[in-house]
């Protein structure tokens, strides 16, 4: 399948035959497990000490003597070691030793990756996901390589403006909310939509360029993984991809 390419200035001035990879089977099903297991490698198992609330030398009383069994200090006839007790025990906590990663074969997480990147071609899977693509002109976008050299956050905005992608941009800033629970008490304040991926051949300073854009996610073809192309599960991101990543991605993911 033939594609345009643009350049900065959103004029199409070539194009380019798509790898095979865009062509891989849609399997929503295979992406989801790619992701999770991704996202279950960086939870780290944790739990209490062992030991928490059971050092006291506390003894029941045993039965007899019109209160309850409960284990209680030698000096005194406060409740100790067990849960309902001031300074007790926890009664189910959780516990280290339990490991929390979904693992998934090699092969299934290729094509996870592969099936995720052809869904970047799909527009009504793109919008599905609410991206604003009215005046994105093709889906997956394909730029030039001087996109990668682009340093400054002033050009970078100016250029995406030029593309069509700034809408979306927008969109994820316009969508940053306060999180609901505790989380917002532990560094996880704020919660920002999923704006454009970049993938690029190599990185000559796209990421410093880009950084401050919300939403926006850069990434070396090389490095390209299920839960950047399907954040939350949910394929179909709106991708713009430069000239020398899509030749790198004809032999990757095999």
């Amino acid at each position: 399948m033939k594609i345009k390419v643009y350049s900065l200035e959103g004029e199409a001035i070539d194009e380019m035959e798509l790898p095979e990879i865009f062509n891989e089977e849609f399997r929503p099903d295979v992406i989801k497990r790619a992701v999770l297991s991704a996202q279950t490698a960086r939870v780290q198992p944790w739990g209490p000490d062992p030991m928490a609330g059971k050092r006291t030398s506390a003894k029941s009383y045993g039965a007899g003597r019109g209160v309850a069994m409960v284990p209680r200090i030698k000096n005194g006839s406060r409740a100790a070691f067990v849960p309902q007790a001031v300074g007790g025990r926890r009664a189910h906590p959780p516990r280290p030793q339990k490991n929390y990663h979904e693992r998934i074969n090699r092969k299934e997480r290729r094509l996870a990756i592969r099936s995720a990147v052809a869904a970047t071609a799909r527009r009504d899977l793109v919008e599905a996901r609410g991206h604003r693509i009215e005046n994105v002109p093709q889906v997956p976008l394909v730029v030039d390589d001087e996109l990668s050299r682009i340093k400054r956050t002033a050009d970078t905005r100016e250029v995406f403006r030029k593309l069509g992608i700034m809408d979306d941009i927008v969109r994820a800033k316009e969508g940053k909310k306060i999180r609901a629970g505790k989380g917002k008490m532990r560094g996880r304040k704020y919660r920002t939509p999923k704006g454009p991926l970049i993938v690029v051949g190599d990185d000559k300073g796209i990421a410093l360029g880009a950084r401050n854009h919300p939403g926006v996610d850069v990434v070396t073809v090389e490095n390209l993984n299920a839960e950047l192309l399907a954040p939350g599960t949910h394929p179909g991101r709106l991708t713009v991809f430069t000239r020398s990543a899509i030749e790198k991605l004809e032999g990757l993911f095999q």
